[in-house]
């Protein structure tokens, strides 16, 4: 389909999806895992995981400026999201003038009542790479609606054709993409991110004792085997590869008493292609690169980034006996 060229949604590079995705549908509100050797953080602040959505931050070409967006347009499904009257004006102005709106009063209460935002919430920007922590009160965000980059000039457009969440920053310059690489967002009464305990992997080869010991047994070639560690625990990663790459990844993780505390699979499934694991020269530049850590207040520590996929919304998974998984909302339309 032809992209509008006056509308040009980057999605962060955090996005790691597929249609028929290589990790199951997100499962949450699981309890962590309780061995003492996988650590989570205790907080006296009781963070509700039912109904939890965090969102990734978009990033919009408009007049050769920039926006930065969070849609909510996953969780928000309201047919008439977008003004009528609006709407109603595509075949007196051009195109461009469609491509964005500002939602007025009436449809701004809409949009919070269906999303379950309240104007007392706060959003939470949290960048896990630089650890900053933003906090934006939710009445002083614009609520906006973006035309969809896949829209094309001539074809009807309704309410459907809309992004619809809300405005951060408004005509800036390319280098807000970078400023909200690594980051996501919440919106709620309380803070749920742990600052400074997110880190990237750095991978290194290990030894083919490994791979007896952990990933032996495969009818597929093996690949690279690579080890890494975090506090009290080690990562282990084999890839495993078909004629044209790898075709599977395999994740173990051991605690600090030589303990299986966790295993995962990634599949190379339709769209799916796997980030390499090996260091680049300038790690910090590196946006396809893997993070773990103690990402939410008293859940297990989390894993993600292992492949990027063109359909779909990036998982993150967590190092727990349930294999717990939380979507990223990032209305993904592609």
């Amino acid at each position: 389909m032809k992209i509008n060229t006056a509308i040009a949604l980057l999605f962060l590079p955090l996005v790691i999806i597929s249609c028929k995705k290589d990790e199951k549908k997100p499962v949450q509100n699981q309890p962590t895992i309780t061995k003492d050797s996988v650590q989570t953080v205790k907080t006296e602040e009781e963070i509700d995981f039912k109904n939890f959505n965090v969102f990734n931050i978009s990033t919009i070409q408009r007049n050769e400026l920039m926006d930065s967006f969070i849609s909510v347009s996953d969780i928000y499904k309201d047919k008439q999201a977008v003004p009528i009257e609006f709407l109603k004006k595509q075949k007196e102005v051009p195109f461009s003038n469609m491509g964005h709106v500002e939602l007025d009063n009436q449809y701004r209460k809409k949009l919070l009542n269906g999303s379950h935002i309240a104007e007392s919430d706060t959003l939470y920007l949290y960048n896990y790479g630089a650890n900053k922590l933003q906090k934006i009160p939710v009445n002083k965000l614009k609520t906006v609606a973006y035309l969809s980059p896949y829209t094309t000039e001539g074809e009807e457009i309704d309410s459907d054709s809309y992004m619809v969440g809300f405005q951060i920053d408004n005509q800036k310059s390319m280098d807000i993409f970078d400023k909200y690489t690594n980051s996501l967002a919440y919106f709620g009464n309380r803070n749920p991110f742990v600052e400074n305990k997110m880190k990237m992997i750095k991978w290194e080869k290990a030894g083919n004792d490994v791979q007896k010991k952990y990933f032996s047994g495969s009818k597929l070639k093996y690949g690279g085997i690579y080890q890494s560690k975090y506090d009290n625990l080690t990562y282990y990663v084999q890839d495993l590869l078909e004629e044209y790459g790898t075709q599977e990844r395999k994740l173990v993780v051991i605690n600090e008493h030589h303990e299986k505390v966790f295993e995962k699979t990634f599949i190379n499934d339709d769209g799916v292609e796997f980030y390499p694991l090996e260091k680049t020269e300038n790690d910090d530049a590196n946006y396809s690169a893997q993070w773990t850590g103690i990402l939410f207040k008293g859940k297990a520590p989390v894993v993600f980034n292992f492949s990027s996929a063109s359909f779909g919304c990036p998982i993150i998974t967590f190092i727990d006996k349930d294999k717990t998984e939380l979507e990223i909302k990032c209305d993904n339309r592609h």
